[in-house]
């Protein structure tokens, strides 16, 4: 299995000020296509994964699917933890968490093609116990090039040194939170990737992907980590 780039000083700074990064490759195009055919099975194959583990983060979920999510894929495709992908991720997270880090699951969100739904800006820990000190943060890996065409990451720079505010429900039916006042949008940063490539946030950071304008869903993996 090749061996990731390690983050550099830079790369930790950067993301200690930002609460976020991009990174061109995580994993190669051989296993971009490999992860596609099964991340496709974890959403079309019937009775693969339970409705326990199936979420609709922004429609009405007795509707047509806006924003279809699977949490725990790696339960019902264990391979998944064998992969480039997963591993680089696991070296990125302990070199930004320190070497307790361990994974905290997945989740893969589908964004259908053509789909004018948004995942609306929100913080990670907002959907998390509020007693805990969280010390956590996910790598959405996305398999397909993203840009702001079919819903790459945006996130607001240093909000991650701001506690987390206030959210509401996106829809009484859904699963998703948003926050109930939208970020200065002079300050977004756009992250288009490659294909195989990822960006990282803290779990406190403010982050959006907007609409699947393309023929094609959009298709991210993100994988959490925390540590103490």
């Amino acid at each position: 299995m090749a061996q990731t780039q390690a983050l550099t000083q830079e790369d930790r700074a950067d993301y200690a000020r930002d609460g976020f990064l991009a990174i061109d490759q995580v994993t190669t195009p051989a296993e971009v296509e490999a992860l596609r055919a099964i991340y496709d099975r974890l959403f079309e194959e019937p009775g693969l994964v339970p409705d326990a583990d199936r979420f609709e983060l922004v429609g009405d979920p007795d509707q047509a699917p806006q924003l279809p999510q699977v949490t725990n894929p790696e339960r019902y495709a264990p391979e998944l933890l064998a992969t480039q992908a997963f591993a680089s991720a696991q070296e990125i997270a302990r070199s930004l968490l320190g070497d307790e880090a361990v994974s905290a699951g997945m989740h893969a969100i589908r964004k259908p093609a053509g789909s004018s739904a948004e995942t609306p800006w929100h913080q990670d820990e907002a959907y998390w116990d509020p007693a805990m000190d969280h010390h956590a943060l996910s790598i959405w890996i996305p398999l397909q090039p993203v840009d702001q065409a079919n819903g790459c990451m945006q996130f607001i720079p240093g909000s991650h040194r701001s506690g987390i505010t206030a959210h509401e429900l996106v829809n009484p039916n859904a699963h998703g939170l948003r926050l109930t006042e939208e970020p200065d949008q002079e300050a977004v940063v756009v992250c288009a990737l490659p294909a195989g490539g990822a960006t990282v946030h803290d779990s406190k950071t403010v982050h959006y992907t907007g609409p699947n304008r393309s023929a094609e869903p959009r298709r991210a993996l993100i994988i959490a980590f925390s540590a103490p």
